[in-house]
């Protein structure tokens, strides 16, 4: 049974007549009539009395008729559902990132991706970069923004492009900061330190480790708004992204050389390509990191990798 067969035993059951049904579909009249015979015998049954002058539909043309009707509307359904997503009408992006980049990059790319596609909808996991890596490997996520690891780590699954490289900062509720600041000088100095799990929580520690200190904690365990919320209280400065701290409102001291910093990627699955929807995103992402580097929008230490 083809579709094309419905439609010409519902233009007949609509006209009563071969011939304006045949003119109706733009098609032979012998044509279509063959077409009706070829399903009427796949069927096993006569669909119209024929007599001269006279066309109508025998039981078993009634009980195909409604069927019909419900087919090829649910096969126009489905023509128009494919054509909105694939004009960006329709669709869903489910995009991982960091809660630092929650925060700072993310919201200011959907801005933009929603304005200019409203009809996507858009689904946001906040989460370390190495549960959304598992995440995009398990087909959860169809993007990531995620912190890379160190070089010969990385996750063969995924197809990864190298956005940032971005300066890690200390945060600090001090009126006057110093131009800079050593990660020796953390020792014995008490921070505001994140949950496990955070990138930025195991470069901290490895970055003091490096200089031959545990750091110590004023207070740990909390998530970037919260670690935000007791560095104004002045518990303790923190180390923050320099995306983060630069919309913070906290006084902001960049570290001496060699300095932290993390660069930042993003990534998908390399078994499955990524959906239309996802592949705009990804434009839109990569489009609005140029403008924001070519027009001086990126905070000082953030340095952009594109070509």
């Amino acid at each position: 049974m083809q579709l094309q067969q419905l439609r010409y035993f519902l233009a007949v059951a609509e006209t009563r007549h071969f011939t304006r049904a045949a003119e109706a579909e733009h098609v032979a009249q012998p044509s279509l009539s063959q077409q009706i015979r070829s399903l009427e015998r796949e069927l096993g049954a006569e669909l119209f009395h024929r007599t001269r002058g006279n066309i109508a539909l025998t039981d078993a043309g009634g009980a195909l008729l409604p069927l019909a009707r419900r087919i090829l509307a649910d096969t126009e359904s489905a023509r128009l559902a494919v054509q909105e997503t694939v004009q960006l009408r329709r669709g869903r992006v489910r995009l991982g990132a960091p809660p630092s980049l929650c925060t700072s990059l993310v919201p200011d790319v959907l801005r933009v991706f929603r304005d200019r596609y409203p009809g996507v909808a858009l689904v946001v996991r906040e989460g370390g970069s190495r549960d959304l890596v598992r995440s995009l490997a398990a087909g959860e996520l169809d993007l990531a923004l995620i912190i890379t690891p160190p070089s010969g780590q990385e996750e063969p699954a995924l197809a990864v492009t190298e956005l940032l490289h971005e300066e890690l900062v200390l945060v600090s509720a001090e009126p006057r900061p110093r131009r800079k600041v050593r990660v020796t000088e953390l020792r014995g100095r008490p921070l505001v330190m994140f949950r496990e799990g955070y990138d930025l929580r195991e470069t901290t520690l490895a970055a003091c480790r490096a200089a031959g200190f545990e750091p110590e904690f004023a207070v740990e365990g909390g998530e970037m708004d919260a670690v935000l919320g007791f560095v104004r209280a002045g518990l303790g400065p923190a180390v923050l992204p320099g995306m983060v701290a630069a919309r913070s409102g906290l006084a902001v001291t960049p570290f001496a050389g060699p300095g932290l910093g993390r660069t930042i990627a993003v990534a998908h699955g390399h078994e499955v390509p990524p959906t239309r929807a996802a592949t705009a995103l990804r434009a839109t992402l990569l489009t609005h990191l140029h403008t924001a580097a070519g027009s001086g929008e990126l905070p000082p230490g953030t340095k952009l990798l594109l070509p």
